[in-house]
């Protein structure tokens, strides 16, 4: 993709030498425009939105100067290159007040400018990266962030938060969660097709549909976007008005999906209870009115209740411990203790299933992170959660994905682990070549240079590099002392300090031990 030039100077004939010379192209850029004065220019550059401005600053009715101002109070983002006489570089600081990229002498040949050009391109290109840079970043932090509200708002229907613990941590995602009178409504959509297959098309459709809906009042919250079950939760201060809100609000749900998508849909609202943590029970209410309601049918809180049994809870500290310290010889024990009873409970319930999907996939995702990944590149089901679980009907299937999940992490945190045991050894290893001279070097000197006990150095050293530190660095000081003895004329005592040895007997030991033959006999081979 080229950027756009618009170009303004008074002189036709430099005007027409600039327009005509310049191979626009070779550099990037596209030739938008051109006008003769600022005043002439405005109107066109606001048309054209070019990405580059060059300007002559001495001209009629509205000069450079001026020119530069406006465009940077109204475009901020355009690039500007001034032309200039020699008599007036006067103007150049002002030039550079109004932040202008380029200033330039006249007169200036094509070369010169496309050179220039050549620079600005590059600095455009760099601005490019940036911002879609940032915008992939702000994507992420919003598909964390509405992962997160997913996961509070599951956590608060199935029992698992405390009150305070809730208004807390929907404090720090920006949600309020204080009223006198709580209510869920459940809304069940068939999004398969006759081959078990889950629509795409129209689960985005519905989605979207809900989302726009419940985002037109203030006190609605969307909290689940399963492909089968959909789950609101609305607070108010009147109950009798909480009803009629979550009747009238459910039923322009129900009407929407089926006139703009053709899926049918039933709904049913939970009993409305005055407590935060008590939002369960309503949703418990909604749950097993809409497991019984005939398809087509819209429930209230009037009809019976059924029973509900506890929903099983994910244990959150064990996921996080077998992501640090876990090995994948030992997934399906840690599946079958932690992870089986809530899967089984999730085939009976897609809320379920998604409340076990989103939580472990963002107790992942926050992993990841803490270990300084990327978290869509590490684990892609991010982006893709619903249509994960449509195609989850067994055990067996739920137990492949998670091994998929885990193996995914696990295998992110050792390369991370491997890269920074690397490092650390690469560190050790320019510490001792920078200190081998001193004879009292010791290892733990490079152990506190990486912030690792002696002990623990001592083996991640050993292992990695496959010789102990005392090797090593004994390795490192007689290979220093060959280069002395060969390309210097100094005496071996001399070679033997310079090479960390104190003690020239000693030097003259290890050196032979090392070589096979003592210093003096090494350097007389050598020139013979």
């Amino acid at each position: 993709m080229s950027y756009k030039v618009f170009l303004v100077e008074d002189e036709i004939v430099t005007r027409e030498g600039i327009r005509d010379n310049v191979d626009w192209r070779s550099v990037g850029f596209e030739f938008c425009g051109e006008a003769q004065d600022g005043e002439v220019a405005l109107p066109l550059i606001e048309k054209t939105q070019p990405d580059v401005l060059i300007t002559d600053i001495k001209m009629p009715f509205m000069d450079g100067l001026q020119l530069c101002k406006i465009i940077r109070e109204q475009m901020p983002w355009v690039k500007i290159i001034v032309l200039s006489g020699h008599d007036e570089f006067e103007f150049a600081q002002s030039a550079v007040k109004l932040g202008v990229s380029e200033y330039l002498l006249k007169p200036i040949s094509a070369a010169e400018l496309q050179s220039v050009l050549q620079n600005v391109a590059a600095v455009l290109d760099h601005e490019r990266h940036e911002r879609a840079s940032l915008k992939e970043l702000q994507g992420r932090a919003k598909d964390i962030l509405a992962l997160k509200k997913e996961r509070l708002l599951l956590d608060l229907v199935l029992g698992g938060l405390s009150s305070s613990e809730a208004i807390e941590q929907y404090g720090d995602i920006g949600l309020k969660m204080i009223a006198q009178y709580y209510l869920v409504i459940l809304v069940k959509v068939n999004l398969f097709e006759n081959n078990g297959h889950l629509n795409p098309i129209k689960h985005q459709e519905i989605n979207q549909i809900v989302t726009d809906l419940t985002d037109m009042h203030q006190d609605a919250f969307y909290a689940h976007k399963s492909a089968e079950e959909l789950l609101l939760i609305m607070m108010g201060d009147n109950p009798q008005q909480l009803k009629e809100d979550g009747q009238f609000l459910a039923g322009l749900i129900k009407k929407d999906i089926e006139e703009y998508t053709g899926c049918r849909a039933i709904f049913a609202m939970g009993s409305i209870q005055q407590r935060l943590t008590n939002i369960h029970i309503s949703f418990a209410d909604a749950l097993a009115r809409i497991n019984s309601t005939p398809r087509g049918a819209a429930v209230t809180p009037d009809h019976p209740v059924g029973s509900l049994r506890e929903t099983p809870k994910l244990n959150q500290a064990a996921v996080e411990q077998y992501l640090r310290t876990g090995l994948m010889v030992e997934f399906d024990a840690f599946f079958d203790r932690y992870l089986k009873h809530i899967s089984e409970a999730s085939l009976q319930s897609t809320l379920i299933k998604h409340y076990l999907f989103v939580d472990l996939v963002l107790t992942a995702a926050e992993f990841v992170a803490e270990q300084g990944g990327e978290e869509i590149e590490v684990i892609p089901a991010m982006t893709d959660i619903e249509s994960l679980m449509g195609r989850l009907n067994t055990i067996g299937e739920i137990r492949k994905a998670l091994r998929e999940l885990f193996t995914a992490v696990l295998t992110f945190r050792n390369e991370q682990a491997n890269r920074e045991i690397e490092g650390l050894i690469y560190q050790a290893k320019a510490y001792i070549h920078s200190n081998f001279a001193r004879p009292d070097l010791l290892l733990e000197d490079v152990a506190n240079s990486v912030n690792l006990s002696p002990s623990h150095f001592s083996t991640v050293f050993g292992r990695e590099t496959g010789e102990s530190f005392k090797s090593y660095l004994t390795r490192i000081r007689i290979e220093r002392a060959k280069e002395l003895l060969l390309a210097t004329s100094l005496k071996c005592s001399e070679i033997a300090y310079q090479s960390g040895y104190n003690d020239p007997h000693y030097f003259s030991y290890a050196f032979k031990k090392s070589t096979g033959v003592p210093p003096q006999q090494f350097r007389e081979l050598a020139n013979t």
